[in-house]
């Protein structure tokens, strides 16, 4: 009888661990049968949720299914990036975040996640180029200018930023590192409040995106003393770069990329970049991306992998800057 009822055990046991498998590959197989969320970790309107909602739509249509949109704001996007890391890892949680991917485990003492060991990578997105800017009534009127009056006046200077974690304030450290000063920092809430205070004269510099700088510029509003990108860009082509004016391996974009919790399947993976690839290549997308001076990478760069190499070069870039300004967030 103990030994009837152990082979029944065995089998039972047998049993429910093919239907398991089964069952799971047939759910891989299917993805997705239902509507995927694509958790954004910052505000509605802002660049990283317009790339996330351009992307969303054809990205629902490859997949056949509905991309949800949903935005988990707080603590730098940390917050967002915590919730998906404990998500299931079936495909139908998605994660889209800017290079403050790679720099929270500097600015964050108690990170709850790993940035390259709780995820999975989909694929990098898009670049969004910096400015450094200064207010319109600022003496210096270029880049050497700058250097000059920053050596005879850094108690004076200051430089705003969008917070702690900002791409801004990331910006903004590379370039007092570069020049080995260290001027005053003024932090907001968010780059629009800290650009309309340059507009007024209310502080004299400041690093931000061209989604929202292009057209200030154009109407020389500010003073402008190049772009953080390798080369020129097409909206802004008499601007230098900062590059091509000294700063030798100057270069700051607010990249972007889309993850899935660890122990997502290779297959569901496979799938949701095929949708990316799918979403970027798609012409309406394009041009809305470049009416906001959103740079679109190259579909080579649109892989786990190459998500991967860049996700572990920026902390490794990021994090010994940060360390030693002590920028640190609470």
């Amino acid at each position: 009888m103990k030994l009837r009822n152990r082979l029944l055990m065995s089998i039972g046991a047998l049993f429910a661990t093919t239907s398991f498998l089964a069952g799971s590959c047939y759910a891989q197989g299917n993805y997705p049968n239902k509507a995927v969320t694509l958790v954004v970790p910052f505000s509605a309107g802002g660049p990283t949720d317009a790339v996330a909602r351009l992307i969303a739509v054809p990205m629902g249509k490859e997949l056949g299914q509905t991309v949800i949109v949903e935005n988990t704001v707080g603590a730098g996007g940390t917050i967002a990036a915590t919730r998906v890391a404990r998500a299931n890892p079936d495909g139908y949680t998605i994660f889209i975040n800017h290079m403050g991917m790679a720099t929270a485990p500097a600015l964050y003492k108690k990170l709850p996640y790993d940035p390259l060991k709780d995820f999975e990578y989909i694929g990098q997105v898009v670049d969004v180029p910096m400015v450094l800017l200064g207010r319109k009534n600022f003496p210096p009127n270029n880049l050497k200018e700058l250097e000059a009056y920053i050596k005879a006046n850094k108690e004076k200077v200051t430089i705003a930023n969008a917070g702690p974690g900002s791409v801004s304030q990331l910006c903004g450290l590379l370039f007092m590192s570069r020049e080995e000063v260290e001027l005053t920092s003024v932090p907001y809430k968010g780059t629009g409040p800290a650009l309309t205070d340059l507009l007024g004269g209310q502080v004299d510099l400041l690093c931000d995106q061209t989604t929202q700088t292009v057209s200030y510029i154009k109407s020389n509003m500010v003073k402008t003393y190049g772009v953080t990108t390798a080369k020129r860009l097409s909206a802004l082509p008499n601007v230098p770069t900062l590059q091509e004016q000294g700063l030798k391996g100057f270069e700051v974009k607010a990249w972007h990329g889309l993850y899935t919790p660890k122990g997502t399947p290779p297959a569901v993976l496979a799938k949701l970049n095929k949708a990316l690839q799918t979403a970027l290549n798609n012409p309406e997308v394009k041009s809305r991306l470049a009416e906001s001076n959103i740079e679109v990478v190259p579909m080579s760069k649109v892989t786990p992998a190459s998500l991967k190499e860049q996700l572990e070069s920026e902390v490794n870039k990021w994090g010994p800057i940060i360390r030693k300004a002590g920028a640190y967030a609470d």
